[in-house]
């Protein structure tokens, strides 16, 4: 099912494909994007279907309220713009007029924590766990391009709101998109056998294969777990994942609170399992500016950090 990451292949736009696909499939599909549309990869939309395709400007909260409304009439909206606008700047709006009354509807969010070169104005770090407090909101975060395509084709069939991730331009994939299917609640182990074990969720999971490959290296075994839904969480698969180590690092593009290390907290104090959950990810500070491998390098984000950390393990 994953493909060796360090022969990784790549898809173009895999978020441009998969919505057209969509358009053509649901009439009632409407996009609305708040003046990124070059930048979130859904121009093929909005050339192939002009009448479906709404330019709201860089009105994100406006946006947000129209989609609900929209909503309301019967429409499918999928609103469009970056992770951080979509959460931190239309909370508010997203919460009462998506999440709110009889109402379905997508909150596309891009730029998804580390991946712009810029500071705390464009860096979504905090959208994961602002979005899961949303009654009904269910949040999702694709490791690849298989994933964005599969997760979209879930969330227009989900009887609600979602809240989802996107990966933008070329992306890698690591996930066979043969026979692949993408069920919202599910979570999936990619490596059984480990000495040592590491939990994580959207970009992170390439990461953490990374991580994995660094310590195969070294003779170390690793057990890998891919949360892509933050919420719901089938809880099967994590408890079954969780209660065979002592330690689990749980690895996120996203605030270390909040995000995918409080979800698998909160399933080990419920259950009772006496699990540690070692957190990695942005710690409670704003990260720094740069690019994605130097934000990497200076998290301990970077294969040699992750495995550095998870090595504490097998001690």
């Amino acid at each position: 099912m994953v493909t060796n990451t360090s022969e990784s292949a790549t898809v173009s736009a895999p978020f441009a494909g998969a919505l057209l696909e969509m358009g053509h499939r649901h009439p009632n599909l409407v996009v609305l994007c708040a003046d990124l549309a070059h930048y979130t990869d859904v121009l093929p939309f909005a050339e192939a279907f002009p009448t479906r395709f709404i330019q709201c400007g860089m009105a994100e909260a406006n946006m947000m309220g129209m989609a609900g409304g929209l909503a309301k009439t019967g429409l499918l909206p999928i609103a469009v713009t970056y992770g951080v606008f979509a959460s931190r700047r239309s909370y508010d709006q997203v919460a009462m007029a998506m999440a709110t009354g009889p109402s379905r509807g997508i909150v596309m969010g891009f730029l998804p924590g580390l991946v712009t070169p810029f500071r705390a104005t464009h860096q979504a770090l905090d959208d994961l766990a602002l979005m899961r407090e949303i009654p009904r909101m269910v949040v999702i975060d694709p490791a690849d391009a298989t994933e964005v395509s599969a997760a979209l084709a879930a969330a227009i069939d989900h009887d609600g709101p979602v809240y989802m991730r996107g990966l933008r331009g070329t992306v890698a994939r690591l996930f066979d998109p043969r026979g692949f299917t993408f069920r919202i609640g599910e979570a999936r182990v990619l490596r059984q056998a480990g000495q040592v074990a590491i939990a994580a969720t959207g970009l992170a999971t390439q990461w953490a294969l990374e991580a994995a490959d660094h310590l195969g290296a070294e003779g170390i075994s690793t057990a890998v777990l891919h949360v892509p839904t933050l919420k719901p969480l089938r809880e099967d698969e994590p408890l079954s994942f969780l209660r065979r180590f002592h330690t689990v690092t749980t690895v996120e593009n996203h605030s270390t609170l909040g995000g995918l290390a409080t979800v698998l907290s909160e399933l080990i104090a419920r259950h009772g399992i006496s699990t540690r959950i070692q957190a990695l990810g942005v710690p409670d500070r704003w990260a720094p500016a740069g690019s994605l491998p130097y934000l990497r390098q200076q998290l301990g984000l970077d294969a040699a950090g992750i495995a550095s950390m998870v090595r504490r393990q097998a001690a």
